[in-house]
């Protein structure tokens, strides 16, 4: 029998290959891309040629590379402009830092503006969520503040005038332009829909600065053992981006995109999406549409079974929610894999609904999906984990809850809700697909950090900060699995995810093993190395 030669070989590490055949190696071989041999030096020496490149990884720990289940970085670049306000709670800690901003703009920016992003809700619980209350701060500037979980906004006087908004008007989702009792607009805008004529006014990068900044930061991604994302920005320019960066060999990491269906879409917009299904490039392709069944629990736009403490959360995002298992059902039988956005207790359950009705999986196999589940009653954990739907879900969102429910997201859902947040280990239990993720901007794409979060449901590094939901924690093996096998099967890779022989050659390099090491240790752990089909890249 002839052997084939190996590009790769590499030795002396400790290999976690998430394959239960063989959970453990110290060696392996590539070719063309793939894993040939998984074993010890021994197996994988008779791979070795004249041509072979060894490469010695001794006291380093290799995994298969990370995929992020769910982020924006397109659409990131967009929302994540001007000051970063992460961590401002206080009315007086916000006005200053928009101040500095405002100065900033007027003295550098040929247009200025104050953009502000990652804001947290808790800030107007003293001062008022309106144009009037940031106005002077700003300078009397254009301004757009966009909350922590990117579905609120808040413009400045001038930043409304600049996106010609006067007054409501009627969405074909629940996006609101809030007003007073005079029909003046507060300045407060719910929803993307309502605020995407401010920040389509502001200023915005020209195409080279797009494409070198998402090169960057998708690069970037590879410091934390990151080889690929599924990718929700939604749009035909984020395709075109991917397709330019990856015929000039900018796009470092391989990508899952989606494009977005909106409720106000008609039906030539949909044969529009249709016909890109199948677009695609040696690290990136589509297939895979983003649908929304609810909002947020904090502005009381999740869709619940049962009303919020405020009284809200029953109306679902789109106005005529036949029209979304509609839609579900013309993308499934077309072919695409569906990912629904729904974070109250049924938005999930709709979703689960139009999927039983369309067919749990898309034509080439891969599961129907469903994004986030802060929520989830009984019923629906056990019919997700009975059909096969995958739950891709964000554990490090936990990370704006408070210890005395005074957050908004646990007062506006009361215990009893609460307590059924981010079911992440229910879901393992349960047989589940899970699928993690970060939903960047949102929340830090440092994979460490997300691993964390599910492993500890608290904040990484504190061991006296609160724990929510203990019983919901992940091991170590399972967090791994849900960044690895997990996020690659949710997105339809069977050929990834895995160290084993077939398997694509993306895997990360570690100093230490990501399965032996304390969760707090883990976020400081250094990746020295990741690689895409074995050409490393980072």
């Amino acid at each position: 029998m002839t052997i084939v030669a190996a590009d790769v070989i590499i030795t002396g590490a400790r290999i976690v290959t998430m394959d239960p055949r063989r959970p453990l190696a110290s060696a392996l071989a590539v070719r063309d891309g793939r894993i040939l041999a998984v074993g010890d030096d021994a197996t994988v020496a008779e791979f070795r040629g004249a041509g072979t490149e060894v490469r010695d990884h001794r006291g380093k720990t290799l995994t298969p590379g990370l995929i992020d289940a769910h982020l924006h970085p397109i659409q990131g670049l967009e929302l994540a402009v001007g000051a970063d306000l992460g961590g401002i709670t206080e009315a007086r800690a916000l006005l200053a830092a928009l101040r500095a901003e405002a100065d900033r703009a007027l003295a550098e920016d040929a247009d200025p503006w104050v953009r502000g992003w990652n804001l947290d809700y808790d800030v107007f619980h003293a001062l008022p969520c309106t144009a009037a209350a940031i106005d002077d701060a700003v300078r009397g500037l254009p301004a757009l503040l966009v909350m922590y979980d990117g579905h609120t906004a808040l413009a400045s006087s001038a930043g409304l005038i600049r996106g010609g908004i006067t007054g409501a008007c009627d969405f074909a989702d629940t996006s609101v332009i809030v007003v007073d009792a005079h029909g003046a607009p507060t300045g407060e805008l719910r929803e993307m829909s309502a605020y995407e004529p401010v920040r389509l006014a502001a200023p915005a990068l020209s195409r080279e600065q797009t494409l070198d900044a998402t090169h960057q930061l998708l690069r970037g991604l590879g410091s934390s053992g990151l080889t690929g994302g599924c990718i929700m920005d939604g749009s035909f320019g984020t395709l075109d981006l991917l397709r330019e960066l990856d015929e000039s060999g900018r796009l470092p990491i391989r990508i899952v995109s989606a494009v977005d269906h909106e409720p106000s879409f008609d039906a030539e917009r949909m044969a529009a999406n249709l016909a890109v299904r199948d677009l695609g490039g040696a690290h990136w392709r589509g297939g895979l549409v983003k649908l929304y069944a609810d909002g947020v629990v904090e502005t009381g736009t999740a869709w619940l079974y049962e009303p919020d403490t405020a009284g809200a959360g029953l109306e679902p995002f789109w106005k005529d929610h036949a029209a979304y298992a509609r839609t579900v059902d013309a993308y499934a039988r077309a072919g695409f894999q569906v990912a629904t956005h729904a974070i109250g207790d049924r938005a999930i359950g709709s979703a689960v609904d139009a999927y039983l009705q369309a067919g749990p999986r898309a034509a080439n196999g891969a599961p129907h999906r469903i994004e986030h589940l802060e929520t989830t009653a009984d019923r629906d954990l056990a019919r997700i984990a009975a059909a096969g739907i995958t739950a891709s879900m964000q554990p490090l969102h936990l990370q704006w809850r408070k210890a005395d429910a005074g957050d908004d997201w646990a007062h506006r859902l009361g215990p009893e809700r609460t307590a059924r947040a981010w079911r992440v280990r229910d879901f393992w239990d349960a047989g589940a697909a899970v699928a993690l993720g970060s939903d960047w901007p949102i929340a830090q794409n440092d994979a460490r950090i997300g691993l964390a979060w599910a492993m500890l449901r608290r904040r990484p590094g504190a061991p006296d900060a609160p724990v929510f939901e203990p019983e919901q924690r992940l091991t170590a093996y399972q967090a791994l699995h849900g960044y690895t096998v997990g996020a690659a099967r949710a997105q339809g890779d069977v050929d990834l995810g895995r160290l084993a022989p077939g398997y694509r050659a993306d895997y990360a390099v570690w100093d230490a093993d990501p399965l032996q090491v304390s969760a707090d240790e883990f976020v400081d752990v250094p990746v020295s190395e990741t690689a895409v089909g074995g050409l490393v890249v980072s």
